[in-house]
């Protein structure tokens, strides 16, 4: 939906109870789990946030609060139910003027742990009512060594008539927020108290 105004509240809850009834734009549904379709146009970040347990509990409720959307130019109306495989999400850009407000379903969501690794992610695909088609997954990971790790992937490619007219401005929006969204990540690290030592 192309706006020429912020959004209102109502405006976003209407188009939310509408994305209900739509379906998902795509066939390759939970692909950003595995190999992306050859079809599509790939992004990846990966972004270093520290080490440890504690960081990475910090980050994944970051990641559950859709912090890595405090953007500005960006933003995201999320489900009171939190992070569910299929709840709806409205994305809402602004580009020279023009509001797009998009519609995303999350369509799995992974909490993993294993004796040396472990892993949040869930990512979200397109419904009808977006500019672009694709999935988009975040995650936040844990190796051996515990290092914390933000990433971003995403398959995409354009649908509406308008994205097609304006691809270069699209992808260079897209690169825009792999990287913002990571800056975004850090900083709510960053704003998070350290924590405070057991006594011995």
């Amino acid at each position: 939906m192309i706006l020429f105004r912020p959004p209102s509240t109502a405006t976003i809850e209407s188009f939310l109870a509408r994305q209900k009834r739509s379906g998902l734009s795509y066939r390759d549904i939970g692909a950003t789990a595995g190999n992306p379709p050859e079809r599509y146009v790939v992004d990846r970040t990966v972004r270093r946030l520290g080490s440890g347990e504690a960081t990475f509990d910090a980050a994944v409720a970051a990641l559950r609060k859709w912090k890595q959307f405090d953007l500005g130019w960006v933003q995201i109306v999320a489900p009171r139910a939190g992070v569910v495989a299929g709840e709806d999400v409205a994305i809402i850009a602004q580009v020279f003027g023009i509001w797009w407000l998009n519609g995303c379903r999350i369509v799995y969501v992974e909490d993993e742990a294993t004796a040396t690794a472990r892993r949040f992610a869930f990512a979200y695909g397109t419904l009808a009512d977006h500019v672009g088609e694709g999935e988009e997954r975040f995650a936040i990971e844990m190796d051996e060594a515990g290092v914390v790790t933000f990433n971003v992937s995403a398959f995409s490619r354009p649908r509406h008539v308008l994205s097609r007219l304006a691809y270069p401005l699209m992808r260079a929006h897209q690169k825009q927020f792999g990287r913002e969204a990571a800056d975004a990540m850090q900083r709510a690290l960053a704003a998070e108290p350290a924590p405070v030592a057991s006594p011995v």
